[in-house]
């Protein structure tokens, strides 16, 4: 590396770190409804913010300071700084719409965590699973929230209009079966798209069957819908289903995938359908360095943790066709996403 280079390298680093901490300030704001209390009240000063979102003036004082410099605010009234309102970036981050920037700040807090905790287990080979999730209490309570907003635009846009099993199984009024269903934004998009649809979520955590069917309700598909406790492992639905659907969640328990393709064939009605959808992981590492698999290539570090690593497709449908099942594989997003049916 030569002198002339290092400022290049250490400008950019910069840029990088600014990215990271842009998205932070907006992680605090979306967390503590601080964004959401100005769409709300409008022009507001810090004290007059920390009231109507319930929070302590002195951090809301300091983290408007920050959200001006990042762009989220922008300074209004008859003195200058008396007040503060959203400018357009900060307006993307008072709601949940999912083509808006929310996960992406959830997302940056997440994998700021895993790092961490990747950095640390590294030394001893630890894989302590799941739970690493779940540290970060203001994290957990919008995974739900980041998942929905990243896939979601996929699944509706791209997904949703190719595969005509979901026609199939609206013609027919079948029932879908969404395993480890979070806040049940596959089987909503399900229901919104296709009016005659039925839809069980089945997941552990009772904080996400509430979402779900909260939402569902005020979507109103929640009489087509129904979420509730339960899993692969405890499995509570009595009839067969016409589609059983597994969102990025197999390569979760891919150690017990014998049972897991058994279960998925045992509990289909005749001519059902499984739909699982995982990211595509490529079969040489060299195309990891396209910038549209650096994510993938991150999260699956971040897995490790968890006792998990991505999957190809070929070796899911592999797994079809073992239990007897013919698979056909989908790829969206450029290759980066498998939907194997």
């Amino acid at each position: 590396m030569t002198d002339n280079a290092t400022p290049t390298f250490r400008e950019q680093a910069m840029g990088q770190a600014q990215g990271a901490m842009a998205l932070q300030v907006a992680f605090i704001g979306v967390t503590n409804g601080l964004f959401a209390a100005l769409a709300e009240k409008g022009p507001a000063t810090p004290a007059e913010l920390a009231r109507a979102a319930g929070m302590d003036p002195g951090y809301v004082a300091r983290w408007v300071d920050a959200a001006y410099a990042f762009g989220y605010l922008s300074e209004t009234g008859a003195e200058e700084g008396d007040r503060v309102a959203l400018t357009d970036a900060g307006r993307g981050f008072a709601g949940e719409a999912s083509s808006g920037p929310l996960p992406f700040a959830v997302h940056s807090l997440l994998g700021a965590h895993m790092s961490e905790r990747t950095a640390h287990f590294m030394r001893t080979g630890e894989r302590p699973g799941e739970a690493v999730l779940g540290e970060r209490e203001t994290i957990a309570g919008l995974f739900g929230t980041m998942l929905e907003g990243m896939f979601g635009p996929v699944f509706e846009d791209q997904i949703l209009p190719d595969l005509p099993v979901f026609r199939e199984m609206d013609a027919s009024g079948g029932t879908a079966v969404d395993l480890g269903c979070g806040n049940g934004w596959y089987l909503r998009r399900l229901a919104r798209a296709y009016p005659h649809l039925r839809g069980i979520g089945l997941d552990l955590f009772d904080d996400a069957i509430h979402e779900a069917t909260a939402k569902a309700a005020a979507e109103g598909t929640g009489d087509r819908l129904e979420f509730r406790k339960g899993d692969m492992h405890d499995y509570t639905v009595a009839e067969p289903a016409a589609l059983i659907a597994m969102n990025r969640a197999l390569h979760h328990v891919w150690d017990d995938k014998d049972r897991v393709f058994a279960f998925l064939r045992d509990n289909l009605a005749d001519g059902g359908t499984a739909v699982i959808w995982e990211p595509n992981w490529p079969g040489k590492r060299a195309a990891l360095a396209d910038p549209r698999r650096r994510g993938m290539a991150f999260q699956n570090l971040m897995e490790h943790v968890q006792g998990n690593h991505f999957l190809s497709a070929d070796a899911i449908a592999a797994e079809f066709e073992r239990v007897g099942m013919t698979p056909e594989i989908h790829l969206y997003a450029e290759g980066n996403e498998a939907v194997v049916v």
